[in-house]
């Protein structure tokens, strides 16, 4: 291992490994930690004890700049000494970066940074010319920028001038073990669970479309509150804490809907996965580039803040149940071909972090690594 690529995996404040879901070993959250091998040696950022006081300090810093310094500057022994540093989101990225900015002047090792941003391209354009200019400043100091939507790599070319690569986001199927579809039974009413914390979740056209009317019964999961034009008698919104409560939700349920306002981000791809992990049919709004996972045949997509169709869309798989299991058996298919776990996410980012590697040594060698190479006569 003393030859190994140092990685220094950069997540938010609480995603410690040592602390986070303690006792489960689940190792690191998203499933980094496949990447671990001979060629590679991770280290995570770790979180700091801190009191009241400071976690409101380091909380406010955070609001105002929207990435958390403190957390990096806390860890800057470990990004320093990396020779890559993967990011998660931006709030991570745009911090490693300053704090890379600032160590520059004092010269010395550079670690490449793998710069993956989620929400950022979404905000961009509420942003205004101060935040724009920062980011931008820091967004040149990545090395390389991925996101987990096409939608958003093309977004990054319009506003950043920059490729990005896109990166297959993945499940972790220890927690959610892939399992057939059973023969679809609608219960009556019909079940349906809609789950996610995404500030881009569309709460209120679900309503819209199967509240008031008692052959649906709905759960909304979500510790966001819930506005008053998405409560109804035969909705309920619950508190889902846990691994166990959340498969119940699963269980309970005859079909998975995910509502979404329009947003460019794959936003509800988590709950799409542990969908279609366990067999259950779902209806997903066409918005985030959802469609880069699962194509029309293993989900029932709707038009965004379409109330009829939603409804219509939860009518027709009630009244054909082999055709949903048919859509949930497709999604599950899908879910196997494209390799959509944490195993593969990780795997993506071991390709990307050679190829930074290569184009490293490429540069440092003096010669354009963009050139078609020359294969040496007899090289296989």
């Amino acid at each position: 291992m003393n030859n190994a690529t140092r990685v220094h995996v950069h997540l938010f404040y609480g995603a410690d490994p040592r602390h986070y879901r303690k006792g489960e070993q689940i190792g690191c959250l998203y499933g980094y930690h496949h990447a671990e091998s001979d060629e590679f040696a991770l280290d995570y950022a770790e979180d700091a004890r801190e009191s009241q006081p400071v976690r409101l300090v380091r909380r406010a810093l955070k609001a105002a700049l929207g990435f958390d310094f403190i957390h990096a500057w806390r860890n800057r022994r470990a990004i320093l000494a990396a020779d890559v540093v993967w990011t998660h989101t931006e709030q991570e990225h745009l911090a490693v970066a300053l704090l890379l900015l600032l160590a520059a002047r004092r010269g010395g090792h550079a670690p490449l940074l793998l710069a993956q941003s989620v929400w950022l391209l979404d905000r961009w354009p509420g942003y205004g010319a101060l935040r724009r200019a920062l980011y931008g400043r820091l967004l040149a100091r990545a090395d390389l920028l991925t996101t987990l939507a096409s939608e958003n790599a093309t977004l990054c070319r319009r506003y950043f001038g920059r490729e990005a690569r896109h990166v297959y986001y993945g499940l972790n199927t220890d927690d959610f073990p892939l399992q057939p579809p059973e023969p679809w039974a609608p219960h009556a009413p019909l079940r349906v669970a809609a789950i996610g914390n995404d500030r881009d979740r569309d709460w209120t056209t679900l309503v819209a479309a199967l509240g008031h009317d008692s052959r649906y019964a709905v759960r909304i999961a979500t510790r966001r509150r819930v506005p008053a034009a998405a409560r109804a008698p035969n909705v309920e919104v619950v508190r889902v804490s846990g691994l166990a409560a959340q498969r119940a939700l699963y269980d309970w349920a005859d079909l998975v809907v995910v509502p979404l306002r329009p947003n460019t981000h794959a936003s509800g791809i988590t709950v799409m996965l542990e969908a279609a992990a366990l067999g259950k049919p779902m209806i997903v709004t066409r918005v985030g580039a959802l469609e880069d996972y699962f194509d029309d045949e293993a989900a029932f997509y709707v038009p965004p803040f379409d109330p009829q169709q939603l409804r219509e869309a939860a009518n027709t798989l009630a009244a054909a149940p082999s055709r949903a299991q048919r859509q949930a058996a497709a999604a599950l298919d899908q879910l196997r071909a494209r390799e959509l776990t944490t195993q593969h996410f990780a795997y993506q980012h071991v390709q990307l972090t050679r190829e930074m590697l290569q184009r490293r040594g490429a540069e440092t060698a003096g010669f354009d690594p963009n050139q078609p190479s020359r294969r040496v006569p007899g090289e296989a």
